[in-house]
């Protein structure tokens, strides 16, 4: 193998694929990254078995081939490279690389050591779009259960339909997004997808136009021109979330969602460390929050908002309500309640998403 790549195209391609390899394996070859040439571009590609990254990027080519070699260093050493042309070159097991006075030799791995991608059905999969599929993502991941003794809320759960729905839950909270979106290809789909892989195909897929998604086995892939995402599935059947989300609360707050998520942060610093407690107690045309932790101290705050229903206290976990109102949209929330011992909802009061956070209250302690 033998190519001329610009320092930035290879440094972008190997920036990208360097989230998927693994910090420590007792498979050498998980460390490299494959460098396969094709004509005027190479494909570059790490993978920690579950988590696949494979990126194109152009390059002038004049001998095929394809190497693997260690994937961070030879990340570390292209961002301290001089802005010149490189030259990558493959000597058995041995990648050369040259730029302009500079010669280093990695030693790697041969590239049929390099585990093979999933094998995908992308002719009969799905087409989405990118901005849509980066939206559900966003609103919906961070409620996900790091908790391994239920492996099912380690996952996202991602339907395909007429609509594009995405839900994710630890038990204690629940984030639900759904959107209109031309989904071409087959009639349906659901998979429970890992996180930390949903977490790339946000990161790579950032443009406003259309990713293919294939499955085989128990794999997943997402493909554009120049970059694809596989990763394995989390196996088993997701919860009925609509059994747990309320229709009936009838006890509905207004508030500004910034004032509210700074006065929830404020009084957070005094919340113990184990479940975060806070009491919020609703009237009319205000909420006081309390906080006391008996070896901390104690606070008190009240924000003004429109309530209407009868007055209610109910305690919550402070950093679940951080977070889903960290990831709602500007402006104001509606907070429903029922009783201080059922759900709360949470959604955008103006915007037209079809957007639902839930979040599960504390028993309270007099």
């Amino acid at each position: 193998m033998r190519l001329t790549i610009t320092r930035q195209n290879l440094q972008r391609g190997l920036a990208a694929v360097s989230a998927s390899i693994p910090g420590k394996t007792t498979l050498p070859v998980l460390s490299n990254v494959l460098i396969e040439s094709e004509e005027n571009s190479v494909w570059i590609s790490g993978t920690d078995l579950d988590v696949s990254i494979r990126v194109r990027v152009p390059a002038e080519v004049t001998q095929g081939g394809a190497i693997t070699a260690p994937g961070r260093k030879l990340l570390e050493l292209t961002r301290e490279l001089p802005d010149q042309p490189v030259e990558l070159r493959g000597r058995g097991h041995q990648l050369e690389i040259g730029c302009g006075n500079s010669r280093f030799k990695l030693n790697g791995l041969p590239s049929e050591e390099f585990p093979n991608l999933p094998a995908m059905d992308f002719e009969e999969g799905w087409t989405v779009s990118e901005e849509s599929l980066r939206h559900l993502i966003r609103a919906t991941s961070f409620a996900v259960s790091n908790e391994e003794s239920r492996p099912i809320l380690n996952g996202v759960y991602w339907e395909l339909d007429d609509r594009m729905t995405m839900v994710a839950t630890n038990g204690h909270r629940l984030a639900k997004m759904e959107v209109e979106a031309a989904v071409a290809g087959r009639a349906k789909g659901a998979f429970i997808i890992p996180p930390a892989a949903l977490a790339q195909v946000e990161r790579l897929f950032d443009g406003d136009g259309e990713i293919t998604v294939g499955k085989g086995g128990n794999h997943l892939g997402f493909r554009s021109v120049n970059q694809e995402v596989y990763t394995r599935l989390i196996e088993g059947s997701y919860p009925n979330y609509e059994q747990v989300i309320p229709k009936d609360n009838d006890k509905v707050a207004r508030v500004d969602k910034d004032a509210l998520e700074a006065t929830v942060r404020r009084m957070a610093v005094l919340a113990s460390d184990q479940t975060h407690p806070i009491k919020m107690s609703f009237e009319p045309d205000r909420v006081h929050l309390d906080v006391m932790t008996p070896d901390l101290g104690e606070a008190h705050d009240e924000l003004e908002l429109g309530y209407e229903g009868e007055a209610l206290r109910i305690g919550f976990n402070a950093n679940y309500l951080i977070e889903v109102l960290r990831n709602m949209p500007d402006g104001e929330v509606k907070v429903a309640f029922k009783t201080a011992e059922r759900a709360a909802t949470i959604v955008p009061a103006e915007s037209e998403l079809d957007y639902l956070c839930l979040v599960m209250p504390l028993r309270l302690v007099d």
